[in-house]
Parts: C-alpha cells; sequence; structure tokens
C-alpha cells in the first residue's frame, strides 16, 4: 500500500472496531475498540510512511495515534515535535507505546528524558520515569541510582497512579539489575506496600517491588551458566 491517504486509514480502522474489544480497552482507559493484533497487521501492510504517520496523529483518534507510533520513523522527528505529542497522548496506550517504540528510539530520548522526568505534570513525569527505568537497565553510567531511590521513598507513596506505577518500575528495576542496591529497594517497597494488593493474574508475576524483584532475580541464578 503505497500513497495511502488519512481516509482510507480512517475507514480500514473503521471497519476493524470491535465493541468487545472496546469495552475492554476502556476499563483501562483506553477509548478504542481495535484488537492490537489487527492494528499490528495493518501496520506490518502499511510499512513505515512517515508522513502518514504525522497526519493520523493529527487525527486525535486514539487506534490512528497507536498506528502512528508503528508505522512512523522514530528519529525523523524532531525533539519539540516528541514534546507535544506526548502532551497530546491522552490515553495509557497511546502514551505506552509513544514513549516504547519511538522516544526510545530517538537521538533526543536523553534530552526529553531530563526535561519530563522534572515536569510538574505527573503523566508527563511518568514519560521521564520510563526512560530512566530503560537506563537503569541498559545504560546506568552516570545515574544517581541512591538519589533516584531517595526521590522514590520520599514520593512513590503519594504520587498520583501513572506515575506511581513508573516510579515503581524503576525501583524493581534498580532492584533486579543492580545488586549492591537490592536490599535498599526491597526495604523500600516493603515499607511503602506500594501496589501489594494489585490484583494479578495466575502465571504472572506481582508488580509488588519485592516480590517482583525476588521472582526476577530468582529466573536470572536459575539461568544456566548463572
Amino acid at each position: 500500500m503505497t500513497e495511502t491517504t488519512v481516509d482510507e486509514v480512517m475507514a480500514e480502522l473503521a471497519e476493524l472496531e470491535d465493541p468487545k474489544a472496546r469495552a475492554v480497552n476502556e476499563r483501562h482507559g483506553d477509548d478504542h475498540g481495535v484488537n492490537l493484533g489487527r492494528l499490528r497487521a495493518l501496520a506490518k501492510r502499511l510499512k513505515t510512511q512517515q508522513d502518514l504517520a504525522r497526519r493520523l496523529w493529527e487525527t486525535d483518534d486514539t487506534a490512528a495515534k497507536l498506528l502512528t507510533t508503528l508505522i512512523c520513523r522514530p528519529k525523523a522527528f524532531e525533539r519539540d515535535e516528541l514534546d507535544t505529542m506526548l502532551r497530546t497522548a491522552r490515553t495509557p496506550k497511546v502514551h505506552d507505546w509513544l514513549v516504547n517504540y519511538v522516544v526510545k528510539k530517538s537521538p533526543h530520548s536523553e534530552e526529553l528524558r531530563l526535561s519530563w522526568f522534572a515536569d510538574p505534570d505527573p503523566v508527563v513525569a511518568s514519560a521521564g520515569w520510563a526512560l530512566t527505568t530503560e537506563r537503569v537497565t541498559k545504560k546506568p553510567e552516570d545515574l544517581d541510582l541512591p538519589g533516584l531511590l531517595d526521590v522514590i521513598e520520599a514520593d512513590m507513596k503519594s504520587a498520583p497512579d501513572r506515575l506511581q506505577w513508573a516510579m515503581n518500575h524503576c525501583l524493581a528495576q534498580i532492584g533486579i539489575d543492580h545488586p549492591e542496591h537490592r536490599t535498599r529497594a526491597i526495604d523500600i517497597g516493603e515499607r511503602l506496600q506500594v501496589l501489594k494488593d494489585y490484583p494479578t493474574s495466575p502465571g504472572c508475576t506481582s508488580p509488588f517491588a519485592p516480590v517482583w524483584i525476588s521472582e526476577m532475580v530468582r529466573r536470572q541464578d536459575a539461568k544456566p551458566g548463572a
């Protein structure tokens, strides 16, 4: 599919609308009814189309924005453009895909991480924490891990939901990836009790940091050659 128009894509997204999928998605704050597997199949057919991606984002339709993150060229976005996109992401899934599929691959990711981390908007700040968690795992050099733990210890308990979730993920990754900070990370989790009672499906790991850390470390230690 080449030179696809926005109207053609929007018509196809409308055909993929499923009331049952919408009901499930809306329970998680996502106002669209497109099965994500079918959305990915559409993206695979469209292939990379940067101009189309930009125009789909401008529709402000959630399914179209998700498609944007799958067919865009992440390195083609300017820093301010990505900042504006994040602030207009609206729904949790669009926010998550934008950060993970686009911003993390951008040459502006570190600059945006530092800017968003200190943003007064907790949803924007959560993106800064998500990018920080990526660095905790993949590029921890120059990160102040004890300082991050200080902030988590002081602020996570009272943080709004999406920011709290992002801070908790960072706490867990520090404990998982950095043994020298593991005891303190587990202790912070035990004292704050954040997400301790979060419902967890059978076979899934609880997001409660002490459990999450312990289970991931156990799996690492069980790997051959560990």
